[in-house]
């Protein structure tokens, strides 16, 4: 077995692998192998290669076919004889204890899946105490049930020790091996314990802010990862909220006090949504998803330039639904649309248009055919549409506050900016 030094100076290459399926077509396995290489990135790695294989199903035992893995097996071995070195293979789906394990065994490399390489970027990501806690008890909850592999090396020991008899090891017949993993287990299990007492305070907290919040209504932007929502934020609220071109780059739920005209409301920025986001992270962020939960409006931002976009709005209103969020008052925001591509049919080609031929006017005309008056189409890097942005906010946001406070009066007489 090798053994792994992260360095920092060095950026360490990676190779992915995906499959293609019978409920996963070969464009759209080349389109989440794109995201997970964004996800790579994000986390400091150098995407050097990709597998695919066309299969029914994954194999239970090694992820790919026998064949595959002799074939990437070779891959690395070929670029360790040129002197680059594969620093870890990434699956882009959750592997069991036992595959990972199969599959290290054979490629004699780190061997990461999806949900790993996301908790590492939010481990990454996480500033807070808050954060911080939520994120270690997600990795915990991720690598209980996979203890069993760090302590192969001791499983041939496993048999011969106590005061019973036969070859099966039973009762009194527990080795170093199994000690070491009832140690751990019971280490992490404590450890998971103290952290959901900690979570527990954090939630008592957050509660009670957002108990003195006082008589303003809540709207959360929400959304999938790297839509533009914290650059929305700031546009919106004059703030400085941390906005970058990475997946994950907001962790913290950030809220900010927002005036349009003579209308104050509390604007938060949420932890953007991925698809196969993992159920350990959706548990564990449970006080920063209270955001979405308990907001009166949401204003869902989606990425208009991204071939996949309605798929994320799909991922986006699904996890809403798991969290408790589903079905409130949204707004339906199109952003980027300064970055919208489409491939323009040739004169001579008869054949059906596809949503890729689609003119971003012809896309605006569908959705706010669908959508009415709850959909908009904007720039927030370029400030395209902003003040019918702020327009539409102000026009739900005041008929919810009227609802909800109807011997509220508004505390701010209108002024002109330049007074």
């Amino acid at each position: 077995m090798k053994e792994f030094i992260i360095s920092e100076a060095k950026v360490e290459s990676a190779v992915l692998v995906g499959l293609i399926t019978q409920a996963q077509d070969e464009r759209k396995t080349n389109e989440y192998l794109d995201e997970l290489a964004f996800l790579a990135e994000t986390a400091g790695a150098e995407v050097v290669k990709r597998f695919t294989q066309r299969l029914p199903t994954a194999n239970s035992v090694t992820y790919v076919g026998k064949g595959k893995l002799d074939e990437i097996k070779q891959y690395i071995l070929n670029e360790e004889e040129e002197e680059r070195e594969v620093g870890m293979v990434i699956f882009d789906d959750e592997l069991s204890a036992k595959q990972i394990r199969n599959i290290e065994a054979e490629l004699k490399v780190k061997i990461l899946d999806r949900t790993s390489l996301i908790l590492d970027i939010f481990a990454m990501r996480a500033q807070t105490a808050n954060a911080k806690t939520q994120v270690e008890l997600a990795q915990y909850k991720y690598m209980l049930p996979r203890l069993q592999r760090l302590w192969t090396h001791l499983e041939r020991q496993s048999g011969g020790s106590g005061s019973g008899s036969g070859k099966g090891g039973s009762v009194g017949l527990r080795g170093p091996g199994e000690t070491q993993l009832e140690m751990d287990r019971r280490i992490i299990l404590n450890r998971m314990s103290l952290l959901k007492e900690r979570l527990v305070e954090i939630d008592k907290q957050k509660a009670t802010q957002r108990k003195n919040r006082g008589r303003m209504i809540r709207v959360a932007l929400v959304g999938y990862t790297n839509v533009g929502k914290s650059t929305m934020m700031n546009l919106l609220s004059k703030s400085e909220v941390f906005a970058e071109n990475k997946l994950f780059a907001t962790l913290d739920t950030t809220v900010r006090k927002v005036i349009i005209d003579n209308l104050p409301f509390l604007l938060s920025d949420t932890v953007g949504f991925i698809r196969k986001l993992p159920t350990d992270l959706v548990d564990s962020f449970k006080s920063t998803l209270d955001e979405v939960r308990e907001a009166d409006l949401l204003v869902h931002v989606v990425d208009i330039s991204h071939p996949g976009f309605e798929e994320q709005i799909e991922i986006v209103n699904k996890t809403l639904a798991d969290i408790g969020g589903g079905g409130k008052p949204m707004i339906l925001v199109f952003n980027k649309i300064d970055a919208y591509t489409y491939i323009e049919k040739a004169p001579d080609d008869l054949t059906p248009p596809t949503k890729e031929n689609l003119t971003l006017e012809d896309l605006m005309k569908t959705w706010m055919a669908k959508m009415e008056d709850s959909c908009l189409f904007i720039s927030a890097r370029d400030r395209i549409h902003i003040d019918e942005l702020k327009s539409v906010v102000y026009k739900r946001v005041k008929e919810l506050h009227v609802q909800k406070y109807p011997y509220n009066d508004f505390l701010y007489q209108i002024y002109d900016e330049e007074e």
